[in-house]
């Protein structure tokens, strides 16, 4: 009698949890999912691949990483994070992981993540292909749980969560035209660019990202007047306020023919800081051989 009598309650208490578990998914779903499906249409990262991260990762939004630092996908200090973090024990007891303002920043921050060499492959693939990017994220390390994948996958497949990569909200043209942009998407400073092609414009490439044109030239600090040339970097996002770690105080030699505003955006960083950090008048043009310092 005392082993069924065990088993019965084992039961109660697993069905007791199971409500509970699926209560919190759904509720993290009905949250984020907007936020998932505007990174894939940004960065043509898979919707359902993004959502089943965050509910593992953050335990459906309610781990001390997600409560307490919007951190919902595990990422940690390194590359050019220079922002705030927590300590947590993880692979080491003093791991630093990033510390985001809110949700929203989380979610960016791991597209941007995900545009690093090592998981290029992963945008070959089709954005329907949420088993390919599961195994192709845990063969570039992103988790070192060997069952990683699998549960990416289970995760999907029980919460329907394919039905969102369908919302990419274009077809035809329109959508060619945005998976085109996004494999040409790079990193610099942590900010996405692309590097402007022939007969590009601000307009047609805000409207091929998805980003109003004002916007676009306002991340990469232009007026209305002026417009973009063939191999120059048009920014996605912000530019920073400082350059990556690894150049941080050390000098910029001036080229023949460049520009203060050439040399910010080589960098991703703000024309204004550029000027501030060597004392400049920002009537300065820099000549071939000289030196700026960058911070």
């Amino acid at each position: 009698m005392y082993p069924r009598l065990l088993v019965l309650l084992l039961t109660i208490c697993c069905c007791s949890l199971l409500p509970a578990q699926n209560t919190a998914y759904q509720e993290y779903i009905d949250k984020y999912h907007h936020m998932a499906i505007d990174q894939m249409r940004r960065y043509r990262i898979p919707a359902s691949i993004t959502l089943a991260q965050g509910l593992l990762e953050s335990n459906a939004g309610r781990s001390v990483l997600a409560t307490k630092a919007n951190n919902h996908f595990g990422i940690k200090v390194g590359g050019s994070w220079n922002g705030p973090y927590i300590v947590r024990s993880d692979d080491r007891p003093d791991d630093r992981f990033r510390k985001y303002r809110n949700a929203a920043e989380s979610y960016e921050d791991h597209s941007l993540f995900l545009l690093r060499p090592r998981y290029s492959n992963l945008f070959r693939l089709p954005i329907t292909d949420y088993v390919g990017w599961a195994h192709g994220l845990k063969a570039a390390g992103y988790a070192t749980n060997p069952a990683y994948a699998q549960l990416l996958i289970n995760i999907i497949e029980k919460n329907h969560l394919t039905q969102y990569d369908a919302m990419g909200g274009a077809s035809g043209k329109k959508k060619a035209g945005r998976q085109q942009m996004a494999e040409r998407m790079l990193l610099c400073n942590d900010v996405v660019y692309v590097v402007a092609q022939q007969g590009e414009t601000y307009t047609s490439i805000a409207k091929a990202v998805g980003i109003r044109e004002k916007r676009l030239r306002s991340y990469n600090e232009t007026d209305r007047h002026y417009d973009v040339q063939p191999g120059q970097r048009v920014f996605l996002g912000k530019k920073k306020s400082h350059v990556e770690p690894a150049l941080r105080h050390t000098f910029h030699t001036v080229k023949a023919g460049e520009t203060m505003y050439n040399i910010a955006q080589q960098y991703g960083i703000k024309l204004s800081c550029l000027y501030k950090w060597n004392r400049l008048p920002h009537d300065y043009y820099p000549t071939e051989g000289d030196c700026l310092i960058l911070k």
